[in-house]
């Protein structure tokens, strides 16, 4: 854990390729400096907003034989190995917070736009974001200038954020006038 915040550890996990990818034009230059900007934004973004990150590298068809990690400040920059997709690491992380998330000890957002990635990870307790999701948030936080920006909390159904405040208040309104059931004694 950072340190810095109370509560539940915040933890984004981030599919390097994925992300690169949606940039508009995808990673131009040379693919290291590619993702040598990526890390340092990163690393920028997790400075302001007190999360962990963990930044996935995608080696499946390189020679590497294990996989590493190196720790540059709050990012863990994770190489898989060879055979090892990102998507099958990101989904074995989720499994091991599993139950962090459960009992909320920790908050596990990913950031890929993979649509089943998405799926898999919401069903072990993560939330998700697109790629360009993350990069919009990273802009828009560092446009404001905050130092320690709150990333708000993760919810279980985050589609309440994306409705319409009328709608809310409507629904709102008929949980107040349902009955509510009896508990057995």
């Amino acid at each position: 854990m950072n340190g810095r915040s109370r509560g539940p550890r915040r933890i984004l996990i981030v599919d390097g390729y994925n992300v690169l990818n949606a940039r508009d034009g995808g990673a131009q230059g040379p693919l290291a400096d590619a993702r040598d900007r990526l890390l340092a934004e990163l690393m920028d973004y997790a400075g302001y907003s007190g999360q962990e990150i963990v930044l996935v590298w995608d080696a499946w068809q390189s020679d590497r034989p294990e996989r590493s990690r190196e720790r540059h400040g709050d990012v863990t920059v994770v190489y898989t190995q060879k055979g090892e997709i990102a998507d099958r690491y990101i989904e074995r992380l989720c499994d091991d917070l599993a139950e962090d998330v459960e009992f909320r000890r920790a908050e596990v957002r990913v950031a890929s736009s993979d649509a089943l990635e998405q799926t898999i990870i919401l069903g072990r307790g993560a939330t998700r974001m697109s790629s360009r999701e993350l990069m919009y948030e990273m802009r828009e936080l560092r446009s404001q200038g905050i130092r320690r920006a709150e990333v708000r909390a993760v919810r279980r159904t985050p589609i309440a954020d994306r409705l319409p405040e009328e709608v809310r208040r409507k629904l709102r309104a008929m949980v107040e006038v349902a009955p509510k059931p009896e508990r057995k004694k």
